[in-house]
């Protein structure tokens, strides 16, 4: 069940959230905001892998 939640919410976070890895982002210069879109989706990627 908690497995199926974090496949959904990773489809979601491909649609609606931006990819920084796509927009060339330099972590060291990144905002907090985007370290925390980051951190989100890596949990939510690692979550529905387990």
């Amino acid at each position: 069940m908690k497995k199926q939640v974090f496949k959904i919410l990773a489809k979601i976070n491909k649609l609606i959230l931006p990819s920084f890895t796509k927009k060339g982002l330099d972590i060291s210069k990144a905002s907090k905001a985007q370290l925390a879109l980051v951190g989100w989706r890596a949990y939510v990627t690692l979550n529905s892998l387990d």
